[in-house]
């Protein structure tokens, strides 16, 4: 076993994403630790034409992207196909179609290699690639994962060991975002438009609700914040033309809420549980103002960690490193198989 360790200890790590509409892969180097090579193509200006993703348009475009990013990303780094030593590919949790086809071209090639193939958990690659952004990242710490499909409040003894404190109820942050932007007719995705909208907003005089902001849990709710926005922006047109600055002002005070409602169950989490570290993942962590609140009125004595940018929306960097990460645990078989709903507590029963 000492001699394996040793061995993987040299691997390069080739990640796979799939789990919704961007097409990522990477290569990472773990024995000097760095990236090799990222390559990512979104689908965002397809799904715009339909207001948000369709799943099997997504699995389709994964399929016509991956091979010719990959050639890409090897021929750019002088890397050959044979020179991979492991792959890593998104097993869950995500939309199944899209799953099934990263998780077939991982195990395609790491059948045609004879090469380890490892499974990752989507929303763990999030979070763990703190790490490689924030090295002085220390266990145990606070997460919160926020991204189209998630919104996750968990407290990480370590790496494979989480516990889950909260979630949303039922619309999750990211999710809120997109449909908001709808409702103001704003393109899809939502999230960056809203944030560019907010900068030119104004404070309104009625302020939209901060849903569940002071229960007694760790728990979010969204929807109610949607069809707040829906009222009012009925309301808006009946008095008159919705103007630019009407939506800007609306997407201030969305904005303001959602992150008004992630900040204060984090503080309450931290608190409770003594924690001093929180890391911010997922699409909605790149959200300019969400990092600024974050950094300024977090529970004194404690800080945030982000991922950069590039690694906070979905990537083949975050599934190779991961992989990496989990070098040691078991391969799977041969069996294509994904686990749409996959749970963040369940990462080693996949």
């Amino acid at each position: 076993m000492t001699f394996l360790i040793c061995y993987y200890l040299k691997m390069l790590v080739l990640g796979i994403e799939t789990s919704c509409d961007e097409t990522g892969v990477a290569l990472y180097d773990g024995k000097n630790k760095k990236i090799i090579f990222e390559c990512l193509f979104s689908q965002a200006d397809k799904h715009s034409l339909y207001g948000g993703v369709v799943p099997e348009l997504a699995a389709r475009d994964h399929t016509n992207k991956f091979l010719p990013l990959l050639k890409k990303g090897l021929n750019d780094s002088n890397i050959n196909l044979k020179d991979i030593d492991v792959i890593a590919y998104t097993k869950g949790p995500g939309l199944r179609g899209p799953l099934m086809v990263g998780a077939a071209f991982a195990k395609s090639l790491g059948f045609a290699l004879d090469k380890p193939v490892i499974p990752v958990h989507h929303m763990e690659a999030h979070l763990l690639m703190a790490k490689y952004d924030a090295p002085e990242l220390c266990y145990p710490f606070l997460t919160l994962l926020v991204s189209g499909g998630h919104t996750i409040l968990a407290k990480v003894e370590q790496s494979g060991v989480y516990k889950i404190l909260g979630q949303t109820i039922d619309d999750a942050v990211g999710e809120a975002f997109d449909k908001t932007a709808k409702l103001l007719g704003l393109k899809y995705p939502g999230g960056p438009e809203i944030e560019k909208m907010s900068v030119r907003g104004k404070n309104m005089k009625d302020r939209l609700p901060r849903p569940i902001l002071n229960s007694n849990d760790y728990n979010f709710s969204f929807s109610g914040l949607k069809t707040a926005v829906l009222y009012k922006v009925n309301e808006l047109k009946r008095e008159g033309e919705l103007s630019n600055q009407l939506i800007s002002n609306i997407c201030l005070e969305f904005q303001n809420a959602a992150i008004d409602c992630l900040l204060h169950k984090t503080n309450k989490a931290l608190i409770d549980f003594d924690l001093k570290q929180v890391v911010l993942s997922g699409g909605v962590a790149a959200n300019k103002e969400l990092r600024r609140r974050f950094s300024t009125d977090l529970h004194q004595g404690c800080s945030a960690i982000y991922p950069d940018f590039s690694h906070c929306t979905d990537n083949g960097t975050m599934i190779a490193f991961t992989g990496y990460e989990k070098i040691n645990l078991p391969k799977e078989d041969n069996k294509i198989s994904v686990n749409p709903k996959w749970s963040l507590e369940e990462v080693d029963n996949g």
